[in-house]
């Protein structure tokens, strides 16, 4: 032994003892687990239980449950050691003694069994819930109140559809009455047009015909004051005895207003100057001619041409 140093021997062993108690405690813990793991779920699955509903007027469906597997099971807690009993220490006056340091062991490993029994352990079958009278008769009254908005729809939808067909007819019938009375209208601007064509017709024709009547009066009245001229001019005539044939002569006369003659010429020889100078000599000795009291027709008579025949 040296001096200056306490003896040790006495206190370590106790320590010692204990140490080695707490390692077979723990060993045997763990092997209790392994067995016990192994062993606790080793029991045959539960019956279910199912209920069956007939004559249901609405289907409920089940409310679905949230079924959570159960927790893993947690290792025993290895107990604490117990605590080492206190020796009166010996005093020491040069050196404390060290505190003595526990270390905890490793958890041990869970089992593949258990996991694998968690995960094939059957799940419970939820039980229906019976139907609410309450609540089905609240479904059946909010369907009953959607059939009534849908029919009061359908037959608002229809009162449009025929009130928009009636407009449309009426419109329809307005625009035949409106196109009926645009064609009456033609029509009648037609006979308007025609009859208004036809009083033209008739008011031209009737035009015509009285400058037709009045166009022969005047040649009438032409023609009648000619042979008057005429029938003067041949009273005055000394014709000359024993002419061959029936010899005829042509002569222009030019009047004035009120029957007055102005010149005289011949305009064609009958080939016996005698006849040609009696004729002249009665056409001076005529005058004045008789005219028409109408001053109009003075342009008919102012370059009169005078025919006479020997044996008229």
């Amino acid at each position: 032994m040296i001096a200056g140093q306490p003896d040790k021997a006495p206190s370590e062993e106790p320590r010692s003892a204990l140490a080695g108690i707490l390692a077979l405690l723990v060993h045997i813990v763990f092997i209790a687990l392994l067995v016990f793991g192994f062993n606790w779920k080793d029991r045959p699955p539960e019956g279910m239980i199912v209920e069956l509903w007939q004559d249901l007027s609405q289907p409920v469906q089940p409310p679905v449950v949230k079924t959570t597997p159960p927790p893993p099971a947690q290792p025993k807690q290895q107990p604490k050691p117990a605590p080492e009993p206190k020796s009166e220490p010996k005093p020491e006056p040069t050196k404390a003694k060290p505190a003595p340091i526990n270390v905890a062991p490793p958890p041990p490993k869970k089992p593949d069994i258990e996991l694998k029994d968690k995960t094939e352990k059957p799940k419970p079958v939820q039980e229906a819930p019976k139907p609410d009278p309450e609540e089905q008769k609240k479904k059946e009254q909010e369907k009953a109140e959607a059939e009534r908005l849908k029919r009061e729809q359908e037959a608002q939808k229809q009162r449009e559809l025929e009130a928009q067909k009636k407009r449309e007819l009426e419109e329809q019938k307005k625009r035949e009455q409106e196109e009926q009375k645009k064609r009456e209208q033609e029509e009648q601007r037609k006979r308007e047009l025609e009859a208004q064509q036809k009083r033209e017709q008739e008011e031209k024709a009737r035009l015509e015909a009285q400058q037709a009547a009045a166009r022969a009066q005047i040649a009438s009245e032409i023609g009648k004051y000619k042979a008057m001229i005429l029938a003067k001019i041949k009273s005055r005539i000394v014709m000359p005895p024993d002419l061959p044939g029936n010899p005829v002569t042509e002569f222009n006369v030019t009047l004035l207003p009120g029957g007055d003659i102005l010149d005289v010429r011949l305009r064609k020889s009958s080939g016996y100057p005698a006849f040609d100078s009696a004729v002249e000599r009665a056409i001076l000795l005529s005058k004045p001619l008789p005219l028409p009291p109408d001053p109009a027709l003075f342009n008919e008579f102012r370059n009169l041409h005078v025919t006479v025949h020997y044996l008229e």
